[in-house]
């Protein structure tokens, strides 16, 4: 079919790529998300305008944040854009004149991921995108897993613990709450509050303060291998085998990827997470398991994916 542009939507920026049929990015471009949520579609016609004036364009693929129906055109919605039945595929096409179609932005990152990065030798995979909350896709006998209505895989939003932490979709105890790089902050917080003695470590990082501590600096203590930075990561570990233990009685996949900016910690996270995977694996030792690995397209996997997807449609 030939080249097509994959279009990645953030709440902060909107990143764009040529792409072929391999899925390698031939150009790239970005751009500031508008505050208003209006002017978005105009960004995202203005990045696609710029990539197809030096390359001849067959189909545009946008993945975005939120809901979209199974038509793969409307964002029902979209909380970090304020979107609400926003009719995203005819708004472009109308500005752009190419074929578009829209995917949510963690199942085109799953779909890069399935087609050309870590599970592509495998027919069944589940994503994992573990930030600042849990995003996810699941791809069956090799398609995207949409559902009835085109908003499956909203894995971040599994119930783990009734009436637990309040979560930003309006529920309780949530599976992001408990598993994300917001709760690794929060654990690295509250440990280091509760015990400064064991927590010397990240509040040198932090210039004493327990109540600011960053990811970041929780990861660079555990690479340290500090005690209690390590124990953050394995209660982190924990939470996410916990729930891919109930995935896996669910779907059964062959692969599960952890994308996200939290894998970027690479072993500091992979290892914990399988070893908890398997722990809350029901029949684990009776039945074969999933392997456990890290995405590898990174941040240009809805880009490759959205534009895979859009050339598929």
């Amino acid at each position: 079919m030939g080249l097509t542009i994959g279009v990645d939507v953030g709440g902060t920026k909107i990143a764009a790529g040529v792409v072929d049929e391999a899925g390698t990015i031939l150009a790239r471009t970005r751009v500031p998300t508008p505050a208003d949520p209006q002017w978005a579609v105009g960004a995202i016609a203005d990045a696609i305008k710029e990539l197809r004036a030096e390359h001849e364009i067959t189909a545009v693929g946008v993945g975005a944040p939120g809901y979209i129906d199974r038509g793969r055109s409307t964002v029902l919605m979209a909380p970090n854009i304020d979107w609400e039945n926003e009719p995203l595929k005819a708004r472009i096409e109308d500005l752009v004149h190419i074929p578009t179609v829209i995917e949510n932005d963690a199942n085109a990152a799953a779909w890069g991921e399935f087609r050309f990065g870590a599970a592509a030798t495998h027919d069944d995979m589940i994503m994992i995108t573990v930030g600042t909350g849990i995003g996810g896709g699941i791809v069956l006998e090799g398609r995207m897993h949409r559902g009835s209505f085109g908003v499956a895989g909203e894995i971040g939003h599994l119930n783990m613990v009734p009436d637990g932490l309040p979560c930003g979709c309006g529920s309780k105890g949530c599976w992001e709450q408990y598993a994300s790089g917001r709760a690794l902050r929060r654990y690295g917080r509250e440990r280091a509050a509760a015990d400064p003695v064991l927590g010397k470590r990240l509040l040198e990082l932090n210039e004493g303060v327990a109540e600011t501590i960053t990811g970041s600096q929780i990861t660079q203590a555990a690479e340290e291998r500090d005690p209690l930075a390590l124990d953050v990561y394995d209660e982190l570990a924990d939470w996410l085998g916990r729930g891919m233990g109930d995935l896996a009685s669910l779907f059964d996949p062959a692969v599960f990827v952890l994308g996200g900016g939290v894998s970027d910690s690479g072993a500091l996270l992979l290892d914990p997470v399988a070893k908890a995977f398997e722990k809350y694996l029901i029949g684990g030792v009776h039945r074969p398991r999933a392997d456990v690995v890290l995405a590898t397209l990174g941040s240009s996997a809805g880009i490759v994916g959205a534009a895979d997807l859009a050339r598929q449609h």
